[in-house]
């Protein structure tokens, strides 16, 4: 299993290498419309590799993905919350039950060993 493990993450990283050096020419990125960077005065742009560019777009929406799956989610975790609360509530109640009626032996033992009625 750890080979086929290795051996994908293998794959995974040529990818990305491949795509990588397919991808390094440089690219400006505007952080503004040109129109709103004159008003303003200012013009944040930033030259990087599109890979660059590439990978964060693809991080990012992996991120967003992960954050609208946990929020959709919410309901089920909280319902398993109170079914965990609920199971533990009732273990405790049949401990309890137990060690009133037969010293905390099971059920069965307790028929066994109790005396006979005639």
């Amino acid at each position: 299993m750890k080979t086929i493990r290795f051996a994908f993450w293998a794959i995974v990283g040529l990818c990305l290498i491949i795509v990588g050096l397919a991808n390094r020419g440089m690219v400006t990125l505007h952080a503004m419309p040109g129109s709103l960077a004159r008003l303003f005065g200012i013009s944040p742009d930033l030259q990087v590799p599109l890979f660059v560019v590439i990978f964060l777009g693809v991080a990012a929406g992996l991120l967003i993905g992960f954050f609208w799956e946990w929020l959709r989610e919410r309901k089920f975790r909280a319902e398993g919350r109170a079914r965990g609360r609920e199971v533990a509530e009732l273990k405790r109640q049949m401990d309890r039950l137990r060690d009133a009626n037969g010293d905390g032996k099971d059920d069965v033992l307790q028929l066994l060993e109790a005396p006979a009625r005639r």
